[in-house]
């Protein structure tokens, strides 16, 4: 669970960052898209699939 001062900074992050959670939602779209395009053998799949979980996880929770 995230503690009232790490959700401070991270709401301070995105807004410094990407303006809105919108945008950084956007971004993780983008994210999703590009592991589609990695090289194999690059990673293990388990590794790709978890990064690939907690993009869409942080995503949903931002829209």
């Amino acid at each position: 669970m995230l503690t009232e001062s790490q959700i401070k900074e991270l709401n301070a992050w995105i807004t410094d960052t990407f303006g809105t959670t919108e945008v950084l939602a956007e971004y993780l779209d983008l994210a999703v898209e590009m592991l589609f395009y990695v090289e194999q053998g690059t990673f293990e799949q388990q590794e790709l699939q978890d990064v690939v979980t907690v993009l869409l996880g942080m995503k949903r929770v931002l829209k």
